[in-house]
């Protein structure tokens, strides 16, 4: 769950990002893992979705910390946020995200996807018109 206010814009990294709408000091904790706005999904249920909810769910949700057997599909913003090499947001704590140094207002919110993936991180193509066999937008 954001615990400081955000929006969405087009991002220079990929497709939509997560933006912070008000200053951040560095230390301040921006996501927390909440299980009332994450939720949590098995592998079973993620597998035998419809086709186009697990494209969603497989683009948007991370491996669960307390269980490989689940998944994580975060109801906020914060499902957008985009991957750095250099993140301004530290994950190494599976239950929060921490600023690691002061991020202005209309910055982008950025984290290493490797703090939560199992297994090599693996960038999905962007999401467009006709892909995937769609052919509406």
């Amino acid at each position: 769950m954001m615990l400081v206010r955000s929006y969405l814009a087009p991002s220079s990294i990929e497709g939509l990002g997560v933006f912070a709408s008000e200053p951040i000091r560095k230390g301040d904790v921006v996501w927390k893992f909440d299980r009332t706005f994450d939720q949590v999904l098995s592998l079973d249920q993620v597998n035998t979705a419809p086709a186009h909810m697990r494209d969603f769910i497989e683009r948007y949700s991370y491996a669960f910390h307390d269980d490989p057997g689940f998944v994580v599909l975060d109801a906020d913003d914060g499902r957008f946020m985009n991957h750095a090499d250099a993140p301004n947001l530290d994950f190494r704590d599976p239950v929060q995200g921490v600023a690691l140094r002061d991020i202005a207002a209309d910055e982008e919110l950025t984290c290493d996807y490797a703090c939560f993936t199992i297994g090599p991180v693996v960038f999905q193509p962007p999401r467009r018109p006709g892909a995937n066999g769609d052919a509406r937008a």
